[in-house]
C-alpha cells in the first residue's frame, strides 16, 4: 500500500500515547494515578442528562441532523454569548454548532490554508492547530509563548515576511497548557496586527468558564473590530462536564462561519439532535453547577500547588483553566521528569514538550481526577524526594 506523504509527518496523538503508557503500567500491576488528560471527572448536571433522555424518545431526533445545527441551538448560543460577554451575534450567520470544538478547529485550516501557506501557531499549544494546518498542506510558524512574556506571543517578533504570507493566527486564552490569561488590551493589538496583514484570527476559548478568585476571562470578540477579522471557538465540554457528548461552537465573523459551514456540510452530518436539545438545556437552564465546579477545581489546584512547592518545584498559580504548568527541576527534560514520576511514584503527567519545543522544561498536571485519587497522588509526591538528574 502507498499511503499519503502526510502520514509520515503525523505523530501519534499525544493523549493516545499517554493512555497507552497508563495501560502498560497498570497491566504490570502498578497503581497509576493520572494527572495527564483534561477530561472532567465531575458528572454532567442532571437536568442536561434528563433532557437527553427525554428528547432521545422523539423519532425526529433519530434522523440525520443538519450540519449547521438546530435554529434553537444557534439562538441559545447567541443568547449565552450576550449574557456572558455582552456580545450581539446573529444566530443564522455568526453562530455554528460543532461536534466538539476539536472538530471545528481541525476543519478550520481547510477554509484558509492552501499548500505552502503559513499559519501562526502558539508554542506550546494544542496540537490540533498545527495538525490541521499540516493536513491542509500548510506550514506552521511557531510563535513562542515564554514565561517572561506572560505566555502571550510577541507580535513584534514575527518577521514581516512571515506576517505578509500568513493566512491565519491561532490563540488560546485561558491558555492550554500554561494556564495563562490575557487582556482586552492585548486582543486589541492582535486585531490591529490581523488587519494590517490581512490575517484571520481563530481564538480557542474553551476554558473561559473555569476561573478562580473572582477573575472573569474575556472573549476575543469583545475587542474592538474583532468580529471583522476572526472567530472564537467554545465548547460545552469543560463548562458543563460534557466532554463525551461532543458539542461546541464557533462564533464571530459571518464570512468565516459560512466557509466553515461549507466544509462541515461536505464532511459531517452535524450533532445528533437529542444532544443538541441537551446543549440548549445546558446553555439556557440552571447555571449553578459552573460555580460548584470552580469550587472543586480551586481546592484541587491549591492542593497540587502546595505539594509541588513542598518538593521545591517552581509553579505560577493559574487564574483559570484546570491545569497546573510547572517548571521541571534543573537537569531534567520534560519527558525525563515525566518518566521519573511514572516510574518512582506511579503518577502520570503530560510533558510540556508534547505541546511544542517551547513547552520543553515544563510539565502539566490536570485537575480532572477524583478528590480521592488527587489526594493519594499528592501524598505520594509530598513524601517523595526529587532524585538527582545525574543518575
Amino acid at each position: 500500500m502507498k499511503f499519503a506523504q502526510r502520514m509520515n509527518q503525523l505523530q501519534p496523538y499525544l493523549f493516545m500515547e499517554i493512555s497507552r503508557k497508563i495501560a502498560e503500567k497498570r497491566a504490570a500491576g502498578a497503581d497509576v494515578i493520572s494527572f495527564g488528560i483534561g477530561d472532567p471527572d465531575i458528572p454532567t448536571p442532571q437536568n442536561i442528562v434528563d433532557k437527553l433522555i427525554e428528547t432521545a424518545h422523539t423519532p425526529a431526533n433519530h434522523r440525520y441532523p443538519e450540519s449547521d445545527g438546530l435554529p434553537e441551538l444557534r439562538r441559545a448560543i447567541a443568547q449565552w454569548y450576550q449574557a456572558r460577554f455582552g456580545l450581539s451575534l446573529d444566530p443564522d450567520k455568526e453562530v455554528l454548532p460543532l461536534i466538539g470544538a476539536k472538530e471545528g478547529i481541525g476543519h478550520m485550516a481547510l477554509c484558509f490554508v492552501d499548500p505552502g501557506n503559513i499559519a501562526l501557531i502558539p508554542d506550546p499549544g494544542y496540537p490540533v492547530y498545527s495538525v490541521g494546518t499540516m493536513f491542509a498542506g500548510g506550514e506552521s510558524y511557531y510563535m513562542p509563548l515564554l514565561e517572561e512574556n506572560e505566555w502571550v506571543p510577541d507580535l513584534d517578533a514575527i518577521p514581516i515576511e512571515v506576517a505578509q504570507q500568513a493566512k491565519v493566527m491561532w490563540l488560546c486564552y485561558p491558555n492550554n497548557p500554561t494556564g495563562a490569561v490575557t487582556t482586552l488590551d492585548y486582543f486589541d493589538k492582535v486585531v490591529a496586527f490581523a488587519k494590517k496583514y490581512d490575517i484571520a484570527v481563530c481564538h480557542d476559548a474553551c476554558y473561559s468558564e473555569i476561573a478562580y478568585d473572582q477573575y472573569k476571562p474575556v472573549s476575543f470578540l469583545q475587542a474592538d473590530g474583532a468580529v471583522d477579522v476572526g472567530v472564537e471557538f467554545h465548547s460545552l465540554s469543560k463548562t458543563y462536564n460534557m466532554t463525551g457528548w461532543r458539542i461546541g461552537m464557533a462564533v464571530g465573523n459571518a464570512q468565516i462561519i459560512n466557509m466553515l459551514t461549507k466544509v462541515k456540510s461536505n464532511l459531517d452530518s452535524g450533532i445528533p439532535q437529542a444532544i443538541q436539545y441537551a446543549g440548549i438545556e445546558a446553555l439556557t437552564g440552571p447555571q449553578e453547577s459552573i460555580q460548584a465546579n470552580i469550587g472543586v477545581y480551586a481546592r484541587r489546584r491549591d492542593k497540587v500547588l502546595s505539594a509541588l512547592e513542598s518538593i521545591g518545584m517552581v509553579v505560577i498559580p493559574p487564574k483559570a483553566g484546570f491545569y497546573i504548568w510547572a517548571r521541571v527541576p534543573a537537569g531534567f527534560t520534560s519527558a525525563e521528569f515525566a518518566t521519573v514520576l511514572l516510574d518512582e511514584v506511579s503518577i502520570v503527567v503530560t510533558p510540556g514538550s508534547g505541546y511544542g519545543q517551547y513547552g520543553e522544561g515544563y510539565i502539566r498536571f490536570s485537575l480532572t481526577l477524583s478528590d480521592t485519587d488527587l489526594d493519594r497522588g499528592m501524598e505520594r509526591l509530598a513524601a517523595w524526594t526529587v532524585p538527582s538528574s545525574e543518575r
